[in-house]
């Protein structure tokens, strides 16, 4: 039926569109159960892999700054050591005491270069090895969630496999079903299926009782539910009341 004919229903077309559309979305709603909360575990481990590797490559390059200055600091050593040799070389030479004490005051200067240097190398030694530790943890624990996320993802991927086609199926039948119904009904739909966590906006009386909520309906109100005439709401929980159409 096309969009344009849709306002010319009558009340028992309208309720048999929105109790199938109800039953096509009720079947997608038992294959995403069966995913159950599988696609929310994989991104969530996904997310904390991924901030793994970010820390563990943060600190792999502060560990690579920490042996830049570790090599940085010896080379300074090495120079300060040669400059010591050549000041002493030079003192032997001074010709007065003021080129001894500036000579003099030159070795000292280098001397504390080598001490403070030597106080920074081991300062970097000791937050590698904090590092070290640190990265040998967050290895350890990649590696964890890593094979967690395979597993998962794989486990995943099997039950899409055997769900996906008749996902797809059926939510294309669901988009075809939608056509035949008003923007009025589909609104008032859309809004009771979010709201409720069975997902049922469309329901049948089952017992005496709203297919949804399980309270009681008067015997009147059932009478006019079955003789789809109008469209009949259940006064507790709002949904739908429908008799389901008979199978031909």
């Amino acid at each position: 039926m096309a969009k344009k004919k849709v306002a010319d229903q009558t009340i028992e077309e309208k309720l048999n569109s929105l109790w199938e559309l109800q039953q096509i979305d009720s079947g997608i709603d038992k294959i995403r159960t069966i995913r159950g909360e599988l696609p929310l575990e994989v991104q969530d481990l996904s997310d904390e892999v991924e901030g793994l590797q970010t820390r563990l490559s943060k600190l792999e390059d502060e560990l690579k700054e920490l042996e830049t200055e570790i090599s940085d600091r010896k080379n300074m050593i090495k120079d300060a050591k040669a400059a010591i040799k050549k000041y002493t070389e030079q003192q032997k030479n001074v010709r007065n005491n003021r080129e001894y004490d500036s000579i003099s005051k030159e070795i000292e200067f280098q001397g504390l270069e080598i001490e403070l240097s030597e106080k920074k190398i081991n300062e970097a030694k000791a937050k590698i090895e904090h590092k070290m530790e640190i990265i040998n943890t967050s290895k350890e624990k990649l590696a964890e969630r890593t094979s967690d996320l395979e597993l998962k993802q794989k486990e995943l991927d099997d039950i899409s496999a055997e769900t996906e086609k008749d996902e797809e199926r059926l939510t294309k039948k669901s988009e075809k079903a939608r056509k035949v119904i008003s923007d009025r009904l589909l609104v008032a739909y859309d809004r009771l299926r979010n709201n409720s966590k069975n997902g049922l906006a469309v329901v049948s009386v089952e017992r005496d009782s709203c297919g949804g909520c399980f309270n009681k309906i008067p015997p009147q109100r059932q009478l006019d539910i079955q003789a789809r005439k109008k469209l009949i709401v259940c006064e507790h929980c709002g949904r739908i009341l429908v008799e389901p159409p008979h199978e031909d």
